[in-house]
């Protein structure tokens, strides 16, 4: 293994890389081109937005694959800030950036010097050289924190001071934990522009399920064996769902034919978009996507070893799960894929929808600000826009056609004066996208701005990060 300093590069060999950064930070990265600069949000990856093509952020650990980053990319630069945005970096210990192959195998590690009046510090960077990948070691440090490092890496930062007279809205800059790719957006409203929203979300426990099939034995064996476990934590039973097991199957084949796990398969699609497709429409949905054991029990005996597999499936909301693998074919080796969800119906639909309205406005009452209404208009275009992000795989404050949140607000036909939007994608429920959104300064600021009244909600499952949430505030 390679101890790494500032300047110092390290060949990366083919396949996958995994860095991580343990302790009280949060990690983010950023693609971006040979000129240094980001294309757009979805060129960002953090806690708000954990998946790009070719990058996925769990926790502390940052797993990079070079050969699936987006068309022109050619460098993954590696973040980090405080998890408590009040918290200096030099109070905290020094950042330990370790890096690990496919394998797990040690590669380096490097520590940068001790920062001081730093707030964001790069860490390192994954950079192509020829037809090569190698990592260099950086531990360059903003004091301006994610504003300063924003507007070097290409985005524009201005302050947001909006007025009824202002003719057109200015982005808010992210405040030191939340990186520009989901940037709150603040304005006052403007002209209504053609709005056709996307079909509302399919209710899948109203409509007439499928013919289940007798369940193969590899999955009943799968059933019987997670039933018992979930008992023992006090979770209710889940059952087989021929929906979720077609999904399984399809993306299962997807990784045994590019010989790699993944959520994203080798034809781009994601295990969610797989899931939707069988005409499930889910509440809240996990995955398990794992390579090696040879049946159902090792599986289950590997998903309750590790502590994010075992809470995924031991987690009460879930009521279906799918299973299958595919074997590929001269290595032999399983890939198997798990796939938990929980319909979405009507009123669970409402039901989370107002967890999120009761999330904020608590925590709003505890700043001392009034509780924030329900406006039935701004839920509408805050939950077609949430359809619209996973039915068409995007994710962005403005739309492919270009309109901004106050855009579709006064489409909707709201005529609120100001208004502002939160996004999010990847949180598997209210409580989790609420605590993103309060842990991220730019977020916090439009939940606790003391000038909005009133609020909607948008959620839908799908597209490559599973879950897209909208907050549509207005004043």
């Amino acid at each position: 293994m390679s101890e790494l300093v500032p300047g110092g590069n390290l060949p990366l060999p083919a396949g996958t890389v995994t860095v991580r950064v343990p302790g009280p930070f949060d990690v983010s990265a950023l693609v971006t081109d040979d000129g240094g600069k980001v294309r757009g949000d979805a060129d960002f990856v953090f806690y708000n937005q954990p998946s790009a093509p070719g990058a996925r952020l769990a926790g502390d650990t940052l797993t990079v694959d070079p050969r699936r980053l987006r068309p022109g990319a050619t460098r993954i630069t590696v973040v980090v800030s405080p998890a408590d945005p009040g918290t200096p970096l030099a109070r905290l210990p020094a950042p330990v950036l370790q890096v690990t192959d496919a394998g797990g195998r040690p590669l380096a590690r490097f520590t940068p010097p001790r920062p001081r009046q730093e707030s964001v510090l790069l860490l390192a960077e994954i950079y192509r050289r020829g037809d090569r990948w190698k990592l260099r070691a950086l531990g360059q440090g903003y004091a301006d924190g994610l504003a300063g490092l924003a507007r070097d890496f290409g985005v524009d930062v201005v302050d947001d001071t909006p007025t009824a007279a202002a003719p057109r809205p200015s982005l808010t800059a992210p405040g030191p934990t939340a990186p520009p790719a989901a940037r709150t957006l603040t304005a006052p409203g403007a002209a209504p522009l053609p709005f056709r929203p996307p079909p509302a979300p399919s209710a899948a426990t109203s409509a007439p399920t499928l013919p289940s099939p007798a369940p193969s034995s590899d999955a009943a064996a799968f059933l019987a064996l997670v039933n018992a476990a979930r008992g023992t934590a006090g979770s209710p039973p889940v059952a087989l769902d021929p929906r979720l097991t077609e999904a399984a199957r399809a993306h299962a084949s997807a990784m045994a034919s590019a010989g790699r796990l993944g959520v994203e398969g080798a034809d781009g699609v994601s295990v969610f978009q797989r899931l939707t497709a069988t005409g499930y429409a889910y509440l809240t949905v996990g995955e398990h996507l794992v390579s090696g054991p040879r049946n159902p029990t090792e599986l289950v005996e590997y998903c309750l070893r590790a502590e994010q597999p075992r809470r995924t499936l031991y987690e009460p909301a879930f009521s279906h799960v799918g299973l299958s693998h595919a074997t590929k074919g001269r290595s032999g080796d399983t890939y198997w894929t798990a796939l938990w969800a929980r319909p979405l119906t009507p009123d669970a639909l409402a039901r989370a929808a107002q967890e999120v309205v009761d999330l904020t406005n608590r925590e709003r009452a505890r700043a001392g600000l009034p509780a924030l209404a329900v406006d039935p208009l701004l839920a509408r275009a805050a939950q077609a826009y949430s359809t619209d992000m996973a039915a068409r795989a995007f994710y962005s404050h403005t739309s492919p056609e270009g309109t901004q949140p106050w855009d579709r607000a006064a489409a909707a036909g709201s005529t609120r004066r100001s208004i502002g939007e939160n996004i999010a994608c990847g949180q598997r429920s209210p409580a989790e996208v609420v605590e993103g959104w309060m842990n991220s300064p730019g977020h916090r600021a439009n939940i606790l701005r003391p000038g909005f009244t009133h609020i909607g909600i948008g959620f839908a499952g799908g597209g490559p990060a599973g879950t897209y949430w909208t907050q549509l505030f207005g004043a």
